[in-house]
């Protein structure tokens, strides 16, 4: 007679429990450790396509520059290789920035990658083939994302996905799609025939968004940039909606926004928790008055505490936009790289060491195939890195003191590619802010005539008289064949012009993408019924715009500090002090400040000056502390940064 199998002894199942509750507990705490993990908690770093080649980046290109990327720039924290924008779109005559109906839309309006660009997308008509191979590599993978929904999937009017069923979202008794959703009013400024904002008051918007992000989630996708949706285009009811669904998904994705065009701390003030990277400038390109452009703001930004604020899942970080160091193309065009960075050594220099000071996070744009040694010695310097990555106390230092050396003018390359359409009074312009900003106040109806036709602002008072910035007031005009929003809703609303014609009308956000030096708003175009140019004034005196939310506000044009000496401090993790100069002016200037500056700055003293180093970071030069200050001739466009060690 046989025997059969023998039950197990109490210890063997003592044993078989124990080690399945230890199998549990490690699943629980490994989760629990993913889940937990912060995000963003230094400022991220990597490469991205834009810069190098607009949208029209293939497969094979994206991952050669990947590899070199995972080679010689992963060991200096360089750990993100982000496609940009348009990586769905049909490489073809006839396709461009803002062009229709080149793009490849799924069954549910949702895009997947161009077939000829990117063939291992054949296999799930996704980036999961890709983004296996960039993981290979020691790296994460991101993407360029634009707002809300295509145009093409509204005009197909394309069901939506409910992922918990895997059919057609149904809600109150009926199948809802894409026309239900889109915000036909409120198209990308400068992508119209592209994408436009989703209505996420309704159980349908949400619903789309996130079968959207859960799909990028099951690509592999570690990295999103959406794009249209903060700035002069800000969206925050999809800012949040998104970060919200993120959440959902157990793979840690980080977010980041762009552009940020006219952003203010005020108006970061309200996603800044919601996100991981969000960009404060236009687009940062390869000319001086870009680069320049950014002292301003990112001072405004250090000021208000923003940088690694509280951010989703983790820190956010305040985003100065990409290094345009190398082998570059140009703004929107069907052309990939086919030429230098325009920014001389010092400049490039000037850019990296601000970037680094202000803590924003370092994507470089330039085509990695082409990465020149010198170029690979000012991205990856150890000391610049340390303080991008560890430093504190980071801001502008606002005791430096500066002459000029020479009358003798600097020769800036530069020379903008664009008219830049300049409605002013007197040298005042309008801007964009948050409308809780005190900057927003002051607009009133003025009466010409007995009747009201302008919106103005007291601006200043010079002379005992108020200066005031005034634009005309204009009736809708109405379009046939264009959906509108309703009469009554809008009846309160108005557009405004410089003449009191409806000829031309002011923008809240211009119709293609502005660079970081181009002046600061408005842009004029012909009037119709959009969002962007549908204005409101409220009882507390703001004029709103109906696109994006945000107030106008008035500022002079000399406002922006472009110009002259401006310095930073720091402190790093080791009790460094980090002193930078910059020479904005196309003259050289000696620049100096006091060690007691900077001790009641840092709010700290140097007692034993004469056991401190400092060495000047990019030539090594040693410099005394004997003195009470630290002084030194910068060349135009140029930097000097220090490290004290005591």
């Amino acid at each position: 007679m046989g025997m059969g199998p023998s039950s197990p002894q109490p210890w063997q199942r003592h044993r078989l429990c124990s080690a399945l509750l230890v199998l549990v507990l490690f699943v629980f705490l490994w989760g629990t450790s993913q889940a937990n993990e912060e995000l963003a908690a230094l400022p991220p770093r990597g490469w991205n396509s834009y810069d190098s080649f607009s949208w029209i980046v293939d497969e094979s290109a994206y991952l050669q520059n990947a590899q070199i990327l995972a080679e010689k720039l992963l060991p200096h924290g360089y750990q993100y290789a982000v496609i940009d924008f348009l990586w769905y779109r049909k490489y073809v005559d006839g396709a461009y920035t803002d062009s229709y109906g080149f793009d490849n839309i799924d069954e549910w309006g949702r895009p997947f990658p161009d077939l000829q660009r990117f063939p291992s997308s054949t296999v799930d008509r996704g980036f999961s083939q890709i983004a296996s191979k960039v993981h290979g590599m020691g790296l994460k993978f991101g993407i360029h994302l634009m707002k809300g929904i295509s145009v093409q999937a509204v005009n197909a009017n394309t069901p939506i996905l409910d992922i918990k069923t895997g059919k057609p979202y149904i809600e109150d008794g009926r199948q809802w799609t894409a026309r239900d959703i889109g915000l036909t009013h409120r198209t990308c400024a400068w992508m119209p025939h592209g994408f436009m904002s989703v209505n996420t008051d309704t159980g349908a918007g949400r619903a789309f968004l996130r079968s959207l992000y859960r799909q990028y989630a099951d690509w592999g996708v570690d990295f999103v940039k959406v794009d249209c949706i903060f700035g002069t285009d800000y969206s925050p009811e999809e800012i949040i909606t998104i970060s919200e669904l993120l959440q959902e998904i157990d793979r840690p994705i980080i977010l980041s926004l762009s552009p940020g065009t006219e952003a203010t701390p005020a108006l970061a003030e309200n996603i800044s928790d919601h996100v991981n990277m969000y960009r404060i400038t236009g687009d940062d390109w390869d000319n001086w008055n870009d680069v320049s452009s950014h002292f301003s703001v990112s001072s405004s930004f250090a000021a208000a505490k923003k940088i690694g604020a509280t951010g989703l899942r983790g820190r956010s970080w305040p985003d100065l936009d990409m290094l345009p160091f190398g082998w570059l193309t140009d703004p929107s065009v069907n052309q990939g790289p086919h030429r230098k960075c325009n920014l001389t050594l010092d400049e490039q220099k000037t850019q990296m060491a601000l970037w680094s000071m202000a803590k924003s996070p370092l994507m470089y744009g330039g085509d990695l195939r082409h990465l020149d040694d010198i170029t690979l010695s000012i991205i990856t310097n150890p000391t610049l890195l340390k303080i991008n990555h560890y430093s504190k106390n980071n801001m502008e230092f606002h005791y430096v003191h500066s002459e000029r050396t020479s009358k003798k003018e600097h020769s800036g390359r530069f020379r903008s590619p664009y008219h830049v359409d300049l409605t002013k009074n007197d040298g005042m312009f309008v801007g964009l802010t948050a409308c809780n900003d005190d900057t927003a106040n002051g607009w009133y109806m003025f009466s010409q005539d007995g009747k009201p036709d302008h919106i103005c602002r007291n601006y200043e008072i010079q002379n005992d008289k108020s200066i005031s910035f005034c634009l005309g007031k204009t009736q809708f005009v109405h379009y046939r064949g264009i959906i509108s929003m309703d009469n009554m809703e809008h009846q309160s609303k108005f557009h405004l012009s410089v003449r009191n014609t409806s000829d031309t009308c002011l923008d809240a956000s211009a119709g293609r993408r502005r660079t970081a030096s181009e002046i600061r708003f408005p842009m004029f175009s012909a009037c119709r019924w959009h969002a962007k140019q549908m204005w409101e004034l409220n009882a507390n005196g703001n004029l709103v715009s109906s696109y994006s939310g945000l107030c106008a506000t008035v500022e002079s044009r000399d406002e922006g500090g472009t110009n002259g000496a401006r310095a930073w401090v720091a402190t790093g993790s080791k009790g460094e002090i980090y002193l930078a100069f910059f020479n904005l002016d196309s003259t050289s200037r000696k620049m100096a400040a006091r060690i007691s500056d900077l001790g009641m700055v840092l709010r700290r003293a140097l007692l034993r000056k004469h056991l401190c180093s400092c060495t000047e970071v990019w030539s090594g030069k040693n410099f005394s502390l004997t003195k009470e200050e630290i002084s030194a001739v910068v060349n135009p466009h140029a930097s000097m940064l220090f490290e004290i060690i005591c």
